[in-house]
């Protein structure tokens, strides 16, 4: 069996925040899952025809999250809470990648977000697009967790005990 590269068009957002309403976990676009190494330079003693470059610090990019403008959303709720009232509150997310029977595949932990820039998209008489919302965060880092294996083994211990087989077990951690 040959396996497909993942598509990009079926993820999930969870923010660690209540209330939260359905419309919470849509987004249509998300982008800064980036991290940089910062290489520290150091010369050497004595042989001046190099320097040596140790990784040093990682950088992560801010986290753009796009959708359609809702009446009712905890997620816009706390975004305009910190920017209006300054009332920051750092919260951790998951976004996961989904497969085709919207399961994870694999998934990034984002620790201590925090919303910087939010903004509506125009407004123009002439045409009927849909009002874009985008929320821009801050945050510490990210974990990557590939769920894929976990899966593959929970459904794998689920069949084994309606089947009758031997019993499986798989865990997933975070830290």
């Amino acid at each position: 069996m040959f396996d497909y590269p993942f598509t990009g068009f079926h993820f999930l957002v969870v923010f660690e925040i209540f209330p939260q309403v359905p419309n919470d976990f849509r987004f249509q676009d998300v982008t800064g899952l980036t991290v940089d190494v910062d290489l520290d330079t150091y010369k050497e003693g004595g042989e001046n025809r190099f320097v040596h470059r140790l990784p040093g610090r990682n950088r992560y990019s801010d986290l753009v999250l796009k959708r359609g403008m809702t009446p009712v959303s905890g997620v816009t709720a706390w975004c305009l809470d910190s920017i209006e009232n300054f009332n920051y509150q750092p919260t951790n997310m998951l976004i996961s990648l989904l497969n085709e029977d919207h399961l994870p595949v694999s998934s990034w932990y984002i620790a201590n977000a925090i919303p910087i820039k939010y903004s509506i998209s125009e407004f123009n008489a002439e045409q009927g697009q849909i009002v874009i919302e985008s929320m821009t965060l801050r945050y510490e880092y990210y974990k990557t967790l590939n769920l894929s294996a976990a899966v593959g083994a929970a459904v794998g211990a689920v069949a084994d005990l309606l089947g009758g087989g031997a019993s499986a077990s798989a865990s997933i951690s975070v830290g």
